[in-house]
C-alpha cells in the first residue's frame, strides 16, 4: 500500500512522539498514527455517509497490520446496528415510565438526520462501522467500543445548558426532519480535510461552547482514554480507531496530554472515564420550582374560597381550562385519540398539582392502550422518522408526540393559570 509520511516530533511519553500523518492517495481519508511506547495507535477519521470511508476501513483491515479494531461507537448504537430488530423490541411503557421519551426522540431525530443523508448517496449509516465489524470477525480480531453512551452524552449536554437553550436544541433537532435541503458529496468529502474540520469546530466552540464540550470534546477525551486503558499491559500491539473526522484533532491531542499521566499512574486514565460517564446533579433550584408552585397554586385558592365560594370557584374554573385546555391542544396538535385529548383535558389540572405525575404519562399511557403500537410500527420506525409526516403516522411515535406535546401544554398552562390567578387575587 502507497503511504505518504510525516513524521512530526513532540514531547510526550519517554520524552519522545513520532506522529505521522498517512494520505492514502486513491481516497485521501485522513490518519494519524500515534506510537505510545512501543504500541501504536491509528485514528482513521471517516464521514459516517461516506462510501470512501467504508472502502478505506476494508482496505486497511486487508492489510493485516493490525492486532484489534477499536470503533466510535457506544453499545447502544453498536447494539442498534448489529440487531437491526431491537427498536422493534422496545418497551415503550418502560420508556415513559423512565422519562426517557425525550432522549428516545432526540436520539431518532439524530438517526433520521443521518439517515436522509446518508439515502442521497446510497449508502447505509455507518457503513464504515460495519464494514470494520464485519472485517474484524472474518479476521477474528477484537472490537473495542470506544465511544461513551449516546444517552449520557445527551444528558451532559441537556445538564450543560439553560432550561430555555434545551427547548431551542430539541427544536433544532425536529427542524433537521422538516428540512430538505440536500448537501453535495463533494461537501461531506471535504469535511475530512484536518483544516476545514478545525476552522469549523472552533467556530462552533466560539458559538456554543456550552454544546461542543459535552457533543465533541469530552468524547475526544474519552475515547482518548478508552484507547489507552485497551492497550494498558500490551506489547507490540497496532490498533486502527475508526472515528468521525472531526474527533481526529482532539484525541491525538488527548492521546498526548494522557500519556505522561498513563505512564505515572495508569488509575488515572480510569478516573477520567468514569467522570466523563458522571451525570451531573441538577440544580436543586430547579427541582423546587414545581412544588413552590404548587404551594402558590392551592395557596390561591384557599385565599380566593376565604373571600368568597364565587371567587374560589372562578380560580379553579380558570386552572381546569387553561391548564387542561393547552394540555388537550398539545394531544390534539400530536393527533391523538379523542379520548386521549379528553383525558389530557382532566388529567393535566390534577397532575400539575402532583410533580410526581406528569400529564405526559396519563396521555402517553392512554394513546398507547387506545391505539396500540404494531410490531410493523416499530419495525419502521427508522423510516418513518426521516419525514414529519413519518412522526405522526407512525404509532410508536405519536404517543412520544402525545407525551411530548400534552406535557409542554400543561407546563405552559401551569403558568399561564398560575399569572391569571394571582391577577384575579390582586385585582379582588
Amino acid at each position: 500500500m502507497d503511504y505518504t509520511l510525516i513524521a512530526v516530533n513532540t514531547t510526550g511519553y519517554n520524552n519522545k512522539r513520532d506522529v505521522i500523518v498517512v494520505n492514502m492517495p486513491d481516497n485521501k481519508e485522513p490518519i494519524v498514527t500515534v506510537e505510545v511506547g512501543d504500541n501504536q495507535i491509528t485514528i482513521l477519521g471517516t464521514a459516517h455517509v461516506s462510501k470512501a470511508s467504508a472502502e478505506t476501513v476494508k482496505t486497511l483491515l486487508a492489510s493485516n497490520e493490525y492486532q484489534s479494531v477499536s470503533l466510535e461507537l457506544c453499545p447502544s448504537r453498536h447494539n442498534a446496528m448489529v440487531n437491526p430488530d431491537a427498536l422493534a423490541k422496545m418497551d415503550l411503557f418502560k420508556v415513559l415510565r423512565e422519562g426517557k421519551a425525550p432522549m428516545v426522540m432526540a436520539s431518532l431525530a439524530l438517526g433520521a438526520y443521518q439517515q436522509r443523508m446518508a439515502e442521497q448517496f446510497g449508502i447505509e449509516p455507518g457503513a464504515e462501522m460495519r464494514t470494520a465489524i464485519q472485517s474484524a470477525e472474518e479476521k477474528k480480531m477484537p472490537v473495542q467500543l470506544i465511544d461513551r453512551e449516546i444517552g449520557t452524552t445527551l444528558k451532559r449536554i441537556y445538564r450543560n445548558i439553560p432550561w430555555w437553550r434545551r427547548l431551542n436544541l430539541f427544536t433544532g433537532l425536529m427542524f433537521s426532519i422538516v428540512s430538505r435541503e440536500e448537501v453535495s458529496e463533494k461537501e461531506i468529502e471535504s469535511l475530512k480535510e484536518g483544516d476545514i474540520l478545525e476552522s469549523t469546530f472552533s467556530q462552533f466552540a466560539e458559538q456554543a461552547q456550552d454544546l461542543y464540550k459535552p457533543l465533541i470534546d469530552e468524547r475526544d477525551q474519552y475515547m482518548a482514554a478508552r484507547l489507552l486503558e485497551d492497550i494498558a499491559g500490551k506489547t507490540q500491539h497496532h490498533v486502527l480507531a475508526v472515528v468521525g473526522a472531526g474527533h481526529m484533532k482532539g484525541m491525538q491531542n488527548y492521546l498526548e496530554q494522557y500519556q505522561p499521566a498513563m505512564a505515572e499512574n495508569p488509575g488515572q486514565i480510569k478516573q477520567v472515564i468514569e467522570q466523563l460517564d458522571n451525570i451531573p446533579v441538577g440544580s436543586r433550584w430547579l427541582k423546587l420550582i414545581p412544588g413552590v408552585i404548587v404551594a402558590v397554586i392551592l395557596l390561591g385558592f384557599l385565599i380566593g374560597f376565604n373571600r368568597s365560594s364565587d371567587l374560589g370557584m372562578e380560580l379553579v374554573v380558570d386552572w381546569v381550562v387553561i391548564n387542561g385546555g393547552l394540555a388537550a391542544l398539545g394531544a390534539l396538535i400530536a393527533l391523538a385519540h379523542p379520548v386521549t385529548i379528553f383525558v389530557a383535558f382532566i388529567a393535566a389540572p390534577l397532575t400539575s398539582l402532583n410533580p410526581m405525575v406528569g400529564a405526559g404519562m396519563v396521555t402517553a399511557a392512554v394513546e398507547t392502550f387506545m391505539r396500540k403500537p404494531s410490531v410493523g410500527d416499530f419495525g419502521k420506525l427508522r423510516a418513518d422518522t426521516t419525514s414529519l409526516k413519518g412522526w405522526w403516522r407512525n404509532r410508536v411515535t405519536r404517543v412520544l408526540l402525545v407525551f411530548l406535546l400534552s406535557t409542554l401544554g400543561s407546563v405552559f398552562g401551569t403558568y399561564i393559570a398560575g399569572f391569571r390567578i394571582f391577577e384575579k387575587l390582586m385585582s379582588s
